[in-house]
């Protein structure tokens, strides 16, 4: 597996429609996608992206789909979402 884990440095007031921006289903290739709101911070956001291969993460981030996605919540970010990728070698799920 593999993805991205990111942070995004939301707009004062802007959190809801963010979520409403981003929230477009799950592409092809694509596991599982989470955000977080950590207890420490006030507007950042932590999320990960998990994708079946490097390949298909690829393939979503040169999508058309994912360009408008990204578009649309840039709108409500300060700056650009700062990204670690990488090939996750442990987990697990309940």
């Amino acid at each position: 597996m593999y993805g991205t884990i990111f942070t995004l440095k939301v707009k004062p007031g802007h959190e809801d429609r963010l979520l409403k921006a981003i929230d477009t289903g799950i592409p092809n290739g694509m596991i599982a996608w989470f955000l977080m709101k950590p207890d420490n911070e006030h507007e950042d956001l932590t999320g990960v992206a998990v994708f079946e291969s490097k390949d298909a993460a690829i393939a979503n981030a040169n999508s058309p789909e994912q360009n408008k996605s990204f578009s649309e919540a840039m709108e409500h970010l300060v700056a650009e979402p700062s990204w670690i990728d990488g090939k996750f070698i442990a987990g697990g799920v309940a």
